[in-house]
């Protein structure tokens, strides 16, 4: 009897001995499961409620720190503009600002020119760095990409500055023709002579301020608006109408084909001024006695048919170093020659503008001493196709001086065709 009371008080002691340790084996677990791990640290417990969503939707490039300036959290953009890498932040002066800004708590703002990765070329990127405490912890970074608005800035403020000496120019020339026509009162020929000076200079401005006017347009104003089929041998004809006389002086023969029941959709105004300042180049810039071709082709693309309207010269050609210039306000291959042919360097840039709003693009060939060939590429009208060709285009027995130009198969055979163009 008193062996079975002893192992009961043995199993019992033992079952509670069980129990004891169960229960603090329980609670043992639960506080290791309360302490926070690392990363929790640097998830849940680290950004405030709402910054996520905030961050997601700046412009700017955001970048979060923490006290051992680890990336919390970054945007796509500012991975993208090689702020973070390797989850730490890579461009040191922000880096020193954020450590300034979390010792003070002040917010800083600084503008840095950061070297472009992995495109090759010794461009800067212009950025805006803004550091900013948030919490107690952490520390928030916004940078924004100044580069397009200082290329910007830059670009307007070298139109301005080109504006003004394009204008004092033919304004200071009157002033002292004026002056002169005066001292030269009691001498006719010089009145007449320096009279003629005058008026080319009041027509240098009033080409200047004409295609100041007319480049503002086609840059605010959305084409097409007004669109509408436009037949290319009526700008064919209106081109070469307005280059007549300056080519009859110099014996210049214009010869065009290929525009026959061809049409571009757009501004007929903006249409004619882009050619027309196509033709006015080439003639001005040919020697005399020798051809200017214009033609017109349909050209298969993808996003549709488009209209290749190609200006062919024999003239002095382009360099290779201002082939990709020329399409730039006011610059001039040859500015002494531009001031003898009154060019006011816009043409060029009116014709880009013109194409980039009419859903098309300008291309040029050129060779020094071979001529140069400028394409303009327009999209096609479709519906205009079948309409009837003009009968003063396909009538026979006109008078040379009634004929709007003269027709060609292959107006200068000795320049690449247009489909060989870059």
């Amino acid at each position: 009897m008193n062996v079975d009371a002893a192992v009961a008080a043995v199993a019992a002691i033992a079952g509670l001995c069980t129990g004891v340790f169960a229960m603090l084996a329980f609670r043992w677990s639960e506080r290791d499961q309360a302490k926070p791990t690392r990363t929790s640290l640097h998830t849940d417990a680290v950004l405030p409620p709402g910054v996520d969503t905030v961050l997601s939707v700046l412009r700017s490039s955001a970048v979060v720190l923490d006290e051992a300036d680890s990336v919390v959290k970054a945007s796509s953009a500012a991975y993208a503009l090689g702020l973070v890498r390797g989850g730490k932040l890579a461009v040191e002066p922000m880096m020193q600002m954020a450590r300034d800004t979390r010792r003070d708590g002040e917010i800083r703002q600084v503008e840095l020119d950061l070297p472009r990765r992995g495109t090759g070329r010794g461009e800067a990127l212009a950025v805006s760095a803004r550091v900013a405490p948030l919490g107690s912890r952490l520390v928030l970074l916004l940078v924004e990409d100044l580069t397009e608005a200082r290329r910007i800035e830059a670009v307007r403020r070298d139109f301005v500055a080109n504006v003004s000496h394009e204008l004092k120019t033919p304004v200071g020339a009157l002033s002292l023709l004026s002056e002169a026509v005066m001292d030269a009162s009691d001498d006719p020929e010089a009145v007449t002579r320096f009279a003629g000076r005058m008026q080319n200079e009041a027509t240098r401005l009033t080409s200047l301020v004409q295609e100041l006017i007319d480049l503002s347009r086609v840059q605010n104003d959305d084409p097409l608006e007004d669109a509408e089929p436009v037949r290319v041998d009526e700008l064919v004809a209106e081109a070469v109408d307005r280059c007549r006389q300056q080519a009859g002086a110099k014996q210049i023969t214009m010869a065009a084909g290929g525009a026959a029941d061809l049409s571009v959709w757009g501004n007929r105004g903006q249409l004619a001024a882009a050619l027309g300042n196509l033709v006015e180049n080439a003639v001005n810039y040919s020697p005399a006695r020798t051809r200017v071709g214009i033609a017109a082709r349909r050209v298969a693309a993808p996003g549709g048919d488009l209209i290749e309207l190609s200006v062919t010269d024999q003239g002095i050609g382009i360099s290779e170093k201002d082939r990709d210039r020329i399409f730039e306000r006011f610059y001039r291959v040859d500015p002494a020659r531009s001031r003898a042919t009154g060019g006011t360097g816009l043409g060029l840039a009116i014709v880009k503008h013109v194409a980039a709003s009419h859903g098309g693009e300008v291309t040029v060939w050129s060779a020094e001493g071979q001529g140069s060939t400028f394409t303009l590429r327009l999209p096609e009208a479709g519906a205009v196709r079948e309409r009837e060709r003009p009968a003063d285009l396909s009538a026979e027995g006109l008078d040379d001086e009634d004929r709007p130009y003269e027709t060609f198969n292959d107006p200068l055979p000795a320049h690449p065709a247009p489909e060989v163009l870059p």
